[in-house]
């Protein structure tokens, strides 16, 4: 009978526990036991779906947010920013030559001890950065340093040089009638022999100066890029192409105020001007016609020369000497000579 009761007891213990289990802990308590089931049971190797590291965040995320902080003299930074590093697609458009083109040079060094410095690589840029020219120029002379760490060239980029005059050829042809894009760009000028019309250059380092963007009044692209932009660049191997497109960055950057005091360029003002020249050069044979028909002797011809329908009398010598010439058997002749009848 003790032992009856006690298993009751017992009994009624357990009974009671069970029904003071409220039924919301009933479903929290399974959902958990699912979750752990889930989380042990699961054969699938890839992450939980909540884990950004196993798959590429969102365009939008990836962009900076461009807000009042991002736009400078109406240019994005962040777009600039992606420009110089090339990290940007170009529309069928925006691949064309267009108005603007950006010039950076890069210099071996030939000569004794490598001083002398010769033109090794060539780029060109367009207003968005589109490359309209990069070439190895073949050099002429023996390469005594290649200035790798500066100019990022080396010995393997000449198998595919071409030569200076070609390379000219394109840039010039490039350049004609637009307006032209450097940095300390007589520099580059000077290396390839060619000018251009100043009116039709942007020199940045000259117009950063002018403008009182930098203290400096020869100022170092790379340390007006850090201050404009706030990106670094040849802090090693220098690229013609990156720094090409730093500069037209910067000329962007500041181009609605620069181009204040400028001129606004006509594209058939070139031809205006031939047509001046044209008019100078006819006024000028106007007057040396002038000054030949003043000239005209009486009678027609001019003085001193046959016209072929008179005949020229020549009188004596007075010498003295007397001696008679056969003066029919030369005709005169005019400042290139006479002619001669044979006898």
């Amino acid at each position: 009978m003790l032992l009856d009761s006690t298993h009751r007891t017992f009994l009624s213990k357990q009974i009671t526990k069970k029904s003071t289990r409220t039924p919301e802990s009933a479903p929290e308590g399974a959902a958990r036991k699912r979750r752990k089931i889930q989380h042990v049971t699961s054969p699938s190797p890839e992450p939980a779906r909540t884990s950004y590291a196993s798959r590429p965040l969102p365009v939008h995320k990836e962009e900076p947010k461009i807000g009042l902080e991002d736009i400078k003299n109406g240019e994005s930074l962040s777009a600039l920013r992606r420009m110089v590093s090339g990290d940007i697609e170009f529309s069928e458009n925006q691949k064309l030559p267009g108005k603007y083109l950006s010039l950076d040079c890069e210099m071996v060094g030939v000569g004794i001890d490598g001083a002398e410095s010769s033109l090794a690589r060539v780029s060109l840029v367009n207003f968005y950065g589109a490359i309209q020219l990069d070439e190895f120029v073949r050099q002429r002379e023996r390469v005594v340093d290649y200035r790798t760490q500066f100019s990022g060239i080396r010995e393997s980029d000449m198998i595919k040089a071409k030569p200076f005059d070609d390379v000219q050829k394109h840039v010039a042809d490039l350049l004609k009638d637009r307006i032209l894009v450097g940095h300390a760009v007589f520099n580059d000028l000077k290396a390839l022999l060619l000018s251009h019309p100043r009116p039709m250059i942007r020199d940045t380092q000259h117009y950063a100066g002018k403008h009182k963007v930098v203290k400096s009044k020869y100022v170092a692209l790379r340390n007006l890029v850090k201050q404009e932009l706030d990106i670094t660049i040849q802090s090693g191997e220098h690229s013609s192409v990156t720094d090409a497109r730093a500069t037209m960055a910067v000329y962007r950057l500041h181009r609605k105020e620069w181009e204040k005091g400028n001129k606004p360029l006509k594209t058939k003002k070139r031809k205006r001007t031939d047509a001046q020249d044209e008019d100078n050069v006819d006024e000028a044979n106007g007057k040396n016609a002038e000054k030949d028909k003043m000239s005209v002797f009486p009678g027609g011809g001019r003085k001193g020369v046959s016209s072929g329908m008179t005949t020229v009398i020549r009188r004596g010598s007075t010498s003295g000497s007397g001696e008679k010439t056969k003066w029919w058997k030369e005709l005169a002749g005019s400042s290139k000579g006479s002619v001669r009848l044979p006898s």
